[in-house]
């Protein structure tokens, strides 16, 4: 018996390590948040603490790069900060707030908009989203890009579907039928895709990709638009109808964004 049973416990051995050497590697949760708010006052105070406490404490905290980013036009009545969080694992994006609060140096240089007055808000509202990398890239990836931040151009799109079946479908195209390595060919420089787990407009799946300049971007879509495959992907029945609305957002990083 244990003759038959010793070299099939090797072959099991060994299938689970090569397995496990193959696993395809965790998916990244992110989130987004996004400032709403109206009066100069109100953005010194929300850049100070992102600047001077969130982006140190959540670096203490493990995670590399943070994104903060603003739209390259701002509406004077809602205008608009989006900060960009990557999380390795759903328990680190879980446990972040609390961390945060443990963390003596973030009480301190955050204290302004911690600690602000009830009637000295520091914004209008908060928008969280919270997001999941696509199996075709798990994690999120700082652009190489060689325009200085300020010249540079970030698009975050967001498209939604007419169904929950429907956002799958779409979600498929980018994975499954490659879209992702579409936009990886032809050089789109993306922080990230991601299905949307939570969020005001669902269902949709968000990504953004990244530019040295509006010009550069124009040249970049153009191309994508004309590409055989593309075509021939967006042409096939099985992806038929799988969007019903899309937000296209510019952006440019601040200074001291890490994306």
């Amino acid at each position: 018996m244990n003759r038959f049973f010793k070299p099939l416990l090797a072959f099991v051995a060994c299938f689970l390590t090569i397995a496990t050497a193959f696993a395809a590697p965790p998916r990244s949760y992110y989130q987004l948040k996004i400032y709403h708010y109206k009066t100069q006052a109100q953005e010194d105070k929300i850049e100070h603490y992102l600047q001077q406490a969130y982006v140190p404490a959540v670096h203490s905290a493990g995670i590399k790069s943070v994104g903060v980013f603003k739209p390259l036009k701002q509406v004077d009545t809602a205008r608009l900060i989006y900060v960009f969080t990557p999380f390795q694992s759903w328990d680190k994006l879980m446990t972040i707030d609390q961390k945060l609060q443990s963390d003596a140096a973030y009480l301190a240089d955050g204290k302004d908009y911690i600690d602000a007055a009830y009637n000295e808000q520091p914004y209008t509202r908060i928008e969280t989203i919270i997001l999941q990398a696509f199996p075709g890239m798990p994690s999120a990836e700082v652009p190489n890009l060689t325009a200085g931040k300020a010249g540079r151009v970030y698009e975050l799109r967001s498209y939604e579907s007419p169904t929950e079946k429907y956002n799958i479908n779409k979600v498929t195209m980018f994975n499954v039928g490659d879209e992702i390595g579409l936009f990886k060919r032809l050089g789109f420089n993306a922080v990230f895709y991601s299905e949307v787990i939570a969020g005001s407009h669902m269902p949709n799946l968000m990504y953004m990709t990244t530019f040295n300049s509006m010009d550069d971007r124009d040249k970049h879509w153009d191309a994508f638009g004309k590409d055989a495959y593309w075509k021939t992907l967006s042409a096939k029945p099985e992806y038929q109808h799988n969007v019903s609305h899309a937000d296209i957002i510019f952006l440019r990083p601040a200074e001291y964004s890490d994306f």
